[in-house]
């Protein structure tokens, strides 16, 4: 199996991204190009100070698009939720006469979100890896 791109901590090797999903609350379209882009500023900084990195970002008006790396020593659930805490407070500041005619509440994200575990390589090139392991 190839090394993809390792990184480490104190005790551990790791290579681990994730493809998240925010929607918009009510999937209202409200993603505009100046929102999207205060958005990466937020999520930049939110990785940042999680030891994580952004590896790429795009939108629709009602969604984001996001495949970040984020330590092991990190619950990808307490991340979304910094994130989509922090990006909703500072978008619905920001652009509050745009986001007015849509939301009557201080929201802006949906409840919920999508995330898959992304991997270097296919599930069955890892799997085959594993097959192919001779045991000591």
């Amino acid at each position: 199996m190839k090394k993809q791109n390792l990184k480490s901590q104190n005790h551990c090797v790791y290579n681990i991204n994730y493809h998240l999903v925010l929607m918009t609350k009510y999937r209202h379209k409200v993603i505009t190009s100046d929102i999207f882009d205060k958005f990466v500023s937020i999520a930049k900084e939110r990785l940042e100070a999680w030891e994580g990195e952004l590896v790429e970002v795009n939108f629709e008006p009602d969604h984001v698009h996001i495949l970040l790396e984020l330590p092991p020593k990190h619950a990808v659930s307490d991340f979304v939720n910094a994130l989509k805490t922090s990006s909703s407070r500072m978008i619905r500041k920001e652009y509050a006469a745009h986001l007015k005619p849509y939301y009557w509440k201080p929201v802006f994200w949906s409840k919920s979100f999508c995330v898959v575990s992304c991997s270097g390589a296919p599930l069955d090139i890892v799997k085959q890896y594993i097959k192919d392991q001779k045991g000591a």
